[in-house]
């Protein structure tokens, strides 16, 4: 009995160390595939280690984050449930898990565990931009969807991403297999990337083609560009693994080993020779120690944009740029600062022909994971804030790649959201420019601008008003409109009959983005009203032009001598009811004429006043009488200095008529 006993326990024990030796054998496959960045061959080691009953948590957090560097997130929640609520789970898997709940549309459960996370990382920067006022922080964009997507017609079941059309090709990378290809890369068992183009026009009918040259090779390249060096010849820009020893990694590891032991990403430089593109350069700005990728040049090129992960920056990639010097040498990376990069990642940067700069960032509150967000600059060119491209061009997954044609409204976008052929899937985008109404007011007869008048855009349908606005100093106004809608716009100006003008957007060209629509106002027949005049006043039984009434004259003056230099007027004065005829003809008389010699003894020709006459009492404005059933206001309205305009533009006829 005793001799069975041993037996048994030596069997227990034996069998009990070759499990665990089993289950060791299990994680430290899986973490060698997982350090080494072999993350879809990783997966099925973890899913191994967690079968094997040992170390599950382990293995639960490492398949998360599988899925979640592959990108595949409703994938990856399945695994965060299994361990997020252990105790001993780092508050940094709160992050992770937030994120992939809420790139998997699950807001609610997303807010939950940020604030959980906020409780014991108060100042991490990545908040601040996720939680407002306690609550997630929505998108904010133009929430018209101005973006139509379809994805093209040579995308494959592998990854493809990353556009640039040049001399009727569209260029792009692509991991789909050729029969030459023998090695798969471990982190998505994918082929290794490598730059194809294809024809523009044909691009369903045609096999994309693999670049010709040396700039394809056995490890991965992406993000092609053309542009041109210093003697204007063409040349490429693109990105490249740095490797060393053949190590089998895409992203930066960031031990403290050798630099053999690092895979970065670095932007070289090609040009063409005899039909082939053949690799010249590894620019100034790449090191062994850090990633510098997804370059993109200005329309003048002057300036080189790329991703980088150098020691300095705001977060994990950020946005840089450096100038290009007239013969070709680059200057000093500058990081593009804090409004464009977040403590998260910001890469795939593109200039379009306008010269606005585009990238994807997940530090900026988006959709999902990347999304393409453009740079606002202000009229100095400083940049100002951030403007997320909304849907449908972005989506709850990653977003990328941004590349705009040169005539703005048509491009390409990359995108690993669901309903894709392969991991990567190129789109192609017809972009919905804003519509925008804009006009010069000016006065039909000086031909110069009217400075605030009021802008009313209606709604011919609906006879709604849509929006308001004032005219400047330069009298230009600016509005957006909507596509397909008729409308009115009605100009408003005190010193001008109001004007209506009808207009429709209705069947205009996607390539339409601006509306012009100018107002030539006719002025009225009024001089009190364009010159904005007061009440001229006389003292009493006098006729001598006071202070405050010179004030008002030199606005007449003015208006005839600057404004409306070919003005024609007659000059009338009149008095109230008080007192004969006699006196009132002889008092409006005296008075017409001191108004007369002012206004030519201050530089107002006299062929531009036909005549200056005193009228009394004849030409009340109201009922008054006299004294008795008047008051002192309605008989001051009577006392008056009136300016008929005859024409405002001279045809040499005029002449000098003075009363008797």
């Amino acid at each position: 009995m005793k001799t069975k006993y041993i037996i048994h326990t030596i069997l227990v024990l034996v069998f009990a160390n070759s499990l665990v030796q089993a289950q060791s054998d299990f994680q430290k496959e899986a973490d060698a595939l997982f350090n080494n960045f072999a993350y879809a061959k990783a997966i099925p080691a973890y899913e191994n280690l967690s079968n094997s009953g040992d170390n599950k948590i382990h293995a639960y957090k490492r398949l998360a984050e599988c899925y979640l560097l592959l990108r595949d997130f409703e994938k990856a929640i399945p695994y965060f449930e299994l361990f997020i609520d252990e105790p001993e789970t780092e508050s940094t898997y709160f992050f992770k898990y937030a994120m992939a709940l809420k790139s998997a549309g699950e807001e609610d459960a997303a807010l939950t565990w940020f604030k959980r996370y906020k409780k014991l990382n108060k100042n991490d920067a990545r908040l601040n931009k996720f939680l407002k006022d306690g609550n997630l922080a929505s998108v904010v964009f133009n929430s018209d969807e101005r973006f139509e997507l379809e994805p093209v017609a040579f995308n494959s079941e592998y990854s493809e991403f990353g556009t640039f059309s040049y001399e009727g090709n569209l260029y792009f990378s692509s991991s789909r297999m050729t029969e030459n290809d023998k090695e798969l890369y471990g982190w998505n068992n994918e082929a290794w990337l490598d730059i194809y183009y294809i024809p523009v026009e044909n691009d369903k009918s045609v096999a994309p083609k693999k670049l010709k040259g040396d700039v394809n090779s056995k490890f991965h390249e992406s993000s092609l560009v053309f542009s041109t060096d210093y003697k204007n010849d063409t040349i490429i820009y693109f990105t490249r693994n740095n490797y060393f020893e053949n190590k089998e990694s895409f992203y930066t590891k960031k031990v403290d080993k050798k630099i053999e032991n690092l895979s970065n990403l670095k932007i070289y430089q090609a040009q063409k020779s005899n039909g082939s593109w053949n690799v010249t350069k590894n620019l100034k700005i790449n090191a062994d120690y850090y990633s510098t990728g997804h370059p993109s040049v200005n329309p003048n090129r002057t300036l080189l944009f790329f991703a980088s992960d150098r020691s300095g920056g705001h977060g994990g990639t950020d946005i840089y740029y450096c100038r290009i010097h007239p013969r070709g040498g680059l200057g000093e990376p500058i990081n593009a600062g804090p409004i464009i990069n977040t403590a998260g990642n910001e890469m795939f940067p593109f200039v379009n022909s306008e010269g606005q700069l585009f990238f994807s960032s997940d530090g900026h509150v988006g959709f999902g994971q990347l999304d393409v967000f453009s740079a606002v600059a202000d009229a100095d060119g400083e940049i100002i804030e951030v403007v997320n491209l909304g849907r449908p061009l972005n989506s709850e997954k990653d977003d990328f790649a941004f590349y705009s044609l040169p005539n703005g409204v048509d491009g390409y976008v990359s995108s690993n959201r669901n309903g894709g052929k392969g991991s990567d899937d190129i789109y192609k985008f017809k972009f919905i420019p804003s519509l925008t109404v804009e006009g010069k007011v000016t006065d039909a007869i000086n031909h110069k601008p009217l400075d605030s008048v009021l802008i009313s855009l209606y709604d011919q349908q609906t006879s709604k008003l849509v929006m308001e606005t004032i005219t400047d100093a330069n009298g230009h106004y600016k509005m957006m409109i909507d596509r397909e809608k008729n409308y009115m716009i009605e100009a408003v100006s005190r010193t001008h009959p109001n004007k209506n003008v009808f207009f429709s957007t209705r069947g205009i060209p996607r390539v339409t983005k601006l509306i012009n629509q100018d107002f030539e106002m006719e002025p009225v027949m009024d001089v009190k009203l364009l010159a904005n005049l007061n009440k001229i006043y006389f003292d009493f039984n006098k006729s001598n032009i006071r202070p405050d009434a010179a004030k008002e004259l030199n606005k007449v003056i003015k208006l005839m001598t600057e404004t409306y230099p070919d003005l024609v007027i007659r000059l009338e004065a009149h008095t109230d009811p008080v007192g004969s005829h006699a006196y009132n003809d002889n008092l409006s008389e005296r008075r017409a004429k001191s108004t007369y010699e002012y206004l030519i003894s201050h530089g107002v020709p006299k062929e531009r006043i036909l005549s200056y006459k005193g009228f009394g009492k004849r030409r009340l404005i109201n009922d008054c009488t006299g004294l008795r059933d008047c008051t002192k206001d309605e008989l001051e309205l009577n006392r008056r200095t009136e300016f008929p305009i005859i024409k405002f533009t001279n045809d040499n006829d005029a002449t000098l008529v003075k009363s008797n």
